[in-house]
């Protein structure tokens, strides 16, 4: 079963995957994750990869999906495409992809999240840096006490201020209405609501995902 699940951001699509990863055994690729661990690999691709961001880029599409293709080849089993595609170009290039590697994708599910909720949520969310660099989201399964307790730091982004999170959230729509009318016209588009608690969003995911 391979999926991608899409959202503004602050509506809860890490830890939804992280919880659809470990029920469904799927496995989760998250773009930022993905290109982090590609950074820290300290391959010529990583160090062009941090050369472009560091930059203020983005990553061209074609190099994005052929990380991704890297990603996904070689499991069997499903996968949880994590941000991205964030444009109709980039949906259909997934599908090309996939279709080289003899998948599909059978549900594009959106985790749907008022524009005052995403701001509340995010312009409270901390982070923590630990001594290895790793960032970790503070949330249910990271505390700050987890953090502290490793000798991490917490910390707020930058840009989890009000307007930078109602711009962010601009761009985001304009970009992916269109993607989500791509995948309705496909018929796998799917819909649930993101401003519950994380245990009910979760159990509605899993009703649209197993329907």
């Amino acid at each position: 079963m391979d999926i991608v699940l899409m959202g503004v951001p602050g509506a809860g699509k890490g830890t939804q995957a992280a919880k659809l990863e470990n029920t469904l055994h799927c496995k989760h690729i998250s773009t930022g994750d993905v290109l982090r661990a590609e950074i820290a690999s300290g391959s010529s691709l990583g160090k062009q990869i941090a050369g472009i961001i560091d930059g203020g880029d983005l990553i061209p599409d074609e190099m994005m999906v052929s990380i991704l293709k890297n990603a996904a080849t070689g499991t069997d089993k499903g996968i949880i495409f994590d941000g991205f595609p964030r444009t109709v170009a980039q949906a259909e290039m997934l599908n090309n992809m996939l279709g080289q590697l003899g998948r599909k994708l059978v549900k594009a599910v959106m985790i749907d999240l008022s524009e005052e909720a995403a701001v509340k949520r995010l312009c409270a969310r901390r982070q923590c840096h630990l001594p290895d660099g790793s960032v970790h989201q503070i949330g249910p399964d990271f505390s700050p006490e987890d953090c502290r307790a490793q000798g991490g730091s917490l910390f707020t982004r930058p840009d989890d201020t009000p307007e930078h999170i109602r711009h962010r959230l601009s761009v985001y729509h304009q970009q992916t209405q269109p993607v989500a009318d791509f995948y309705k016209t496909q018929g796998i588009y799917a819909q649930v609501d993101g401003d519950k608690d994380p245990q009910q969003v979760f159990a509605e995911l899993l009703a649209v995902l197993q329907a």
